[in-house]
């Protein structure tokens, strides 16, 4: 996948993703005033803050391609993981201000009366906000886009919160207190989707380890390429957008010169890069450390 090609899925899901919720939410906030539903209401500003999360996409696509320079010598690329924490932090906003307005509504005993309108605006919703979750969420794996993956997550929340209160609206003739119950519903949902958008964020800002399988591979890499265990050990991933910096300890033997050490490294930086295109830094340390302790 080349960068060309991320960087237009990723404006083409903006753009889309801006102009489908601003349409969305005209409409659910039409119907959330008629029914005097606080949850309907409460869904659709989550589905506005859809648009603006879009444009977080949009702008940390456009800085996460600048190249690197000398202030950022690493490129640009994790302007795309602030973008995705932003709008982890934008949902959390959104999450508390529906649970205050929920509370308001069982407290105060606030009853509404869903039309035939608040029903049909809530199918199209969950049509429409379903196909532009699988939409984003697959274009953010196969471009490696963790805003994207974001945004998806951010509409598959607003589609399981409409299905709340779909099954809601036919059950609150029974129940007084239903509406707000469902805007509780709905506010957790919100708050999950929140919650793994800034884990997965914050994890990689962090810097990982490998999966399991990589640091198996990459462990028979490095023998194989030295011709001997080096005891390949510390692996950790440092993701700059496209840009994946790796650092890692190898074991040499203690009378290997400093020229020796060095032609090692190199051969197996290179191998690496061909296999993974990751950037490699790798610390040297003398087996005798192991034989000392």
């Amino acid at each position: 996948m080349t960068k060309d090609i991320k960087t237009k899925l990723s404006y083409i899901e903006g753009y889309i993703s801006i102009f489908v919720n601003i349409l969305l939410f005209g409409l659910k906030l039409w119907a959330g005033t008629i029914s005097k539903s606080v949850s309907i209401t409460a869904d659709a500003w989550h589905t506005l803050s859809d648009s603006i999360s879009s444009i977080v996409v949009i702008w940390g696509t456009k800085v996460s391609k600048k190249p690197a320079d000398n202030d950022h010598p690493f490129g640009h690329g994790r302007a795309e993981l602030i973008g995705a924490f932003i709008i982890g932090f934008l949902l959390l906003f959104v999450c508390y201000e529906f649970v205050i307005r929920s509370i308001v509504s069982i407290t105060t005993r606030s009853e509404s009366v869903f039309t035939k309108w608040a029903v049909i605006v809530t199918i199209i919703s969950i049509i429409v906000k379903e196909i532009m979750a699988q939409l984003a969420i697959y274009w953010g794996k196969i471009t490696n886009s963790k805003s994207l993956r974001a945004d998806g997550l951010h509409h598959r929340s607003d589609v399981l919160s409409s299905l709340v209160i779909l099954v809601g609206i036919f059950i609150s003739k029974y129940y007084w207190w239903a509406d707000g119950v469902l805007g509780l519903i709905v506010s957790g949902f919100i708050l999950y989707s929140a919650y793994e958008i800034i884990k997965d964020t914050i994890s990689s800002i962090l810097g990982e380890s490998p999966s399991k399988k990589i640091i198996v591979e990459m462990i028979a890499l490095g023998n194989e390429t030295a011709g001997m265990d080096i005891r390949m050990h510390h692996i950790h991933l440092h993701t700059y957008g496209d840009h994946i910096e790796l650092t890692l300890h190898i074991y040499l033997p203690a009378n290997y010169n400093l020229k020796e050490s060095h032609d090692l490294c190199n051969k197996l930086e290179d191998a690496i890069k061909d296999k993974y295109g990751y950037t490699s830094t790798i610390h040297v340390d003398p087996d005798d450390i192991i034989e000392n302790n």
